[in-house]
């Protein structure tokens, strides 16, 4: 940083959404109004960036000779059983599970369980 950079606001998503800044070190510091708790409007920035969502049903291994004889109506079985819950992830990263739902006459995906990931 130089002398002219100002600290970029963080919010602490692990104590609620009071705003930290992180000091010339690279270290977290509170600031001033430590206590002020900000909302979704903070985030307004990042609220077009597209990320990739997946919803996965289930998994299966096969040798591509195998895979080669599928052919119209042929079933694969998934290493998941049925009524179980599906894996979402967001850009790789396993976020939450969640129901397959239909919606519309479209097929859908419900949350049930946030994944809190403890990063190091």
């Amino acid at each position: 940083m130089t002398d002219n950079d100002h600290p970029v606001p963080l919010p602490d998503l692990e104590n609620g959404t009071a705003m930290r800044n992180i000091d010339d070190a690279g270290s977290i510091a509170p600031t001033d109004g430590d206590s002020v708790h900000r909302g979704a409007a903070d985030l307004e920035a990042v609220f077009d960036v597209p990320v990739q969502v997946s919803a996965v049903l289930g998994r299966a291994r096969m040798d591509v000779g195998a895979l080669l004889k599928l052919g119209p109506g042929a079933v694969l079985e998934l290493d998941r059983k049925v009524g179980e819950a599906i894996d979402i992830y967001v850009n790789n990263r396993l976020v939450a599970r969640g129901e397959v739902v239909l919606v519309e006459e479209k097929l859908g995906v419900t949350m049930t369980e946030i994944i809190k990931n403890d990063r190091n």
